[in-house]
């Protein structure tokens, strides 16, 4: 059980990171599509993503199977690349990096599907709803940076 506690740990650490990086004037001020969530449904959607991302790292953990090895470096690595999204775009003010970094993370995302669904089936369906929000959240980061015509320097 103390190993649930360490990826919860971690997960946490990712958002923590995010949270640094928030929106503020410079999100405000751009143009975004009418199909954007409203900003109050960012915190709770995340919280339960952490959540399951927590637990099906754990769930891989566990198991007794001998691939552990591929999904935890992949687990490892998206949570990385989610905790640089938000300052790859809040901080920086970079959504053309941001958008790099986001399709890396949802690449990633499904690459630990596949490979924890060898090892831990809970595992790899925890991931789904992630993955379409990460879908979704790339869709919209790409639209943010086109209709701000915001380009790399």
């Amino acid at each position: 059980m103390t190993s649930l506690f360490v990826f919860l740990a971690m997960a946490a650490t990712a958002a923590l990171v995010g949270t640094q990086f928030g929106p503020g004037p410079w999100y405000v001020a751009l143009q975004k599509p009418e199909w954007t969530p409203p900003n109050w449904l960012f915190a709770p959607v995340w919280t339960v993503l952490y959540m399951g991302i927590a637990v099906a790292g754990w769930s891989v953990w566990r198991s007794k199977s001998v691939a552990v090895a591929k999904p935890i470096v992949l687990w490892t690595l998206q949570l990385i690349l989610n905790g640089m999204w938000s300052w790859l775009f809040f901080g920086l003010h970079r959504p053309d990096i941001a958008f790099v970094d986001i399709i890396a993370l949802l690449v990633t995302i499904c690459c630990f599907i596949a490979s924890a669904r060898k090892v831990s089936r809970a595992a790899a369906w925890m991931f789904v709803p992630y993955a379409l929000w990460v879908a979704f959240a790339s869709a919209l980061n790409f639209a943010i940076w086109r209709l701000n015509q915001i380009i790399s320097n």
